[in-house]
């Protein structure tokens, strides 16, 4: 027996516009910082999770929402440009791992330091405003 969903109230439906207004904003900013690296937002988004921990091309997949092959030739790009390279997994050695370079790393960074669009509207907040937010944040991210 099939559940009836209830319609959202007003609110929820502003605050889920809301969000998709901040990601819609935050995706065009990563976009134009890609591009300053002359990277697409694929290869950055790549290199920005690769800025983290290496990690075999498998779940590199799954994170970008891509087949293993379009990896494979995202890794070959990045890797020709420096930014990554390939590196056997300590844990299992028929499994290859890509991590970031050391220029990979100053790019993520440069990445991350482009993406400024709400630096300031938090910066604006209070201390305790941005505890609730991340708060709320992580609770939705858990639900």
């Amino acid at each position: 027996m099939a559940t009836q969903k209830t319609r959202p109230d007003a609110l929820t439906l502003e605050v889920v516009d809301l969000i998709g207004t901040v990601v819609a904003r935050y995706h065009e900013e990563f976009e134009e910082a890609a591009a300053e690296h002359a990277l697409t937002g694929a290869q950055a988004r790549l290199v920005s999770l690769l800025s983290m921990e290496p990690l075999p091309m498998r779940r590199l997949a799954e994170n970008l929402k891509c087949e293993p092959s379009n990896v494979t030739g995202i890794v070959d790009r990045l890797e020709a440009r420096g930014l990554v390279e390939r590196r056997p997994d300590p844990a299992d050695r028929r499994v290859k791992l890509a991590a970031c370079t050391a220029e990979g790393h100053r790019v993520a960074r440069g990445l991350r330091d482009s993406l400024d669009f709400a630096r300031e509207p938090l910066a604006g907040l209070s201390h305790e405003e941005r505890l609730s937010l991340r708060a709320l944040l992580l609770r939705m991210l858990e639900a």
